[in-house]
């Protein structure tokens, strides 16, 4: 068994097996629909090397990661490493969307709008 298969689990994802990990699919994904997601990286070492991916932008980051049980795409929109917006996708597509819209200049509230599985981060003020 190869090290990505071996990390991503062929039954809940042998596409991105096929494809060589999560961030190679995200940016293959994103270019076979024509999406603008910014640079794909991943952590060059250890098994995170195929389970995650970041989507680096000048608004902030996008964060995804694998589910471990079931087949899902754990996201968090990151502004000065404060997660701003956070959701689960069953759709490796509907990532990129998000990661698009998120570099084309859309707020919060519009992510959260068009993308129903997305949650903005409410942050409590103390006083």
């Amino acid at each position: 068994m190869s090290d990505v298969s071996a990390a991503l689990g062929v039954r809940l994802y042998p596409d991105l097996v096929e494809r060589g990990g999560l961030a190679s699919a995200l940016a293959e994904t994103a270019a076979r629909h024509g999406l603008d997601v910014g640079r794909v990286s991943a952590p060059e070492q250890g098994r995170s090397r195929f389970t995650c991916a970041e989507l680096i932008s000048e608004r902030g980051t996008v964060c995804v990661g694998l589910g471990a049980q079931a087949r899902y795409f754990m996201l968090d929109l990151r502004v000065d490493g404060e997660v701003q917006a956070r959701g689960d996708a069953t759709d490796l597509l509907q990532v990129a969307q998000v990661a698009d819209a998120w570099r084309g200049g859309a707020t919060l509230d519009e992510i959260t709008t068009l993308f129903c599985f997305m949650e903005q981060m409410r942050v409590v003020q103390a006083r």
